[in-house]
């Protein structure tokens, strides 16, 4: 039997000619593999593009926002992938990161517990530490900027109240969301999470600032203090 490195690109079968059929039918007729296959233009000996990328995304649950914590040692497991091809791709996933991050500066107001989840999760989705920000806003709930407070190791982060409010003092913000990240996915605030809320509720209320939230945030879902009542 012929195979595919044998046979012109016109004799392939469409599903393999992304090109074409992005072309023809638009972006949004083509799979994820087919959009990663014109990303790296060719696929190996045994496979084309197309099959090469299924067979990437088949290893990652054929979930995108997995692929996008690879490197490229995890792309160079398969044949083909070299670094270019490995770049290309992480670069890509990278700028949709981005335009995710510039919609969400496109809708600077805040109106509940969604709208600051839409904020960070761009930031934190693909973080492997813990990561503690604050959002400030003004009277009318439209942020005013974001400030990652404090990074932390395996055992979690410490978020320093004195800095989150000197932030708030500075940008002039009457009011404050703060989130942080769980790498591990569980998105329960721990028992310290619980003190560390109610340390920064107390210290903002003496500065006449509210805290209107705390949330914990993970890749696709979030735990919202005042959601459950406990701000």
């Amino acid at each position: 039997m012929e195979t595919k490195s044998k046979l012109s690109i016109n004799q392939w079968a469409l599903e393999d000619r992304p090109r074409e059929k992005m072309m023809a039918k638009g972006a949004s007729a083509l799979s994820d593999a087919e959009l990663l296959a014109i990303l790296i233009g060719s696929g190996n000996t045994e496979e084309s593009a197309v099959e090469l990328m299924r067979r990437v995304l088949r290893a990652c649950d054929n979930n995108l926002n997995t692929l996008a914590k690879w490197d490229v040692n995890d792309y160079s497991k398969f044949k083909g992938m070299g670094p270019a091809k490995s770049v290309t791709v992480m670069a890509a996933l990278e700028l949709g990161k981005r335009r995710k991050l510039q919609s969400v500066r496109e809708r600077p107001q805040v109106s509940c517990s969604t709208d600051i989840f839409r904020i960070f999760q761009p930031i934190m989705c693909d973080l492997d530490r813990e990561e503690f920000w604050v959002l400030l806003l003004n009277q009318a709930m439209k942020v005013i900027d974001k400030v990652r407070v404090s990074t932390g190791g395996i055992d979690g982060t410490y978020a320093d109240v004195r800095t989150i409010l000197r932030e708030a003092i500075l940008q002039r913000a009457t009011q404050i969301a703060v989130a942080h990240n769980h790498p591990s996915g569980n998105v329960r605030p721990s028992q310290e999470d619980k003190l560390l809320t109610e340390r920064i509720r107390k210290a903002a209320d003496t500065m006449n600032i509210r805290l209107i939230d705390h949330l914990v945030v993970c890749e696709d879902n979030y735990y919202s203090f005042a959601d459950e009542g406990v701000i």
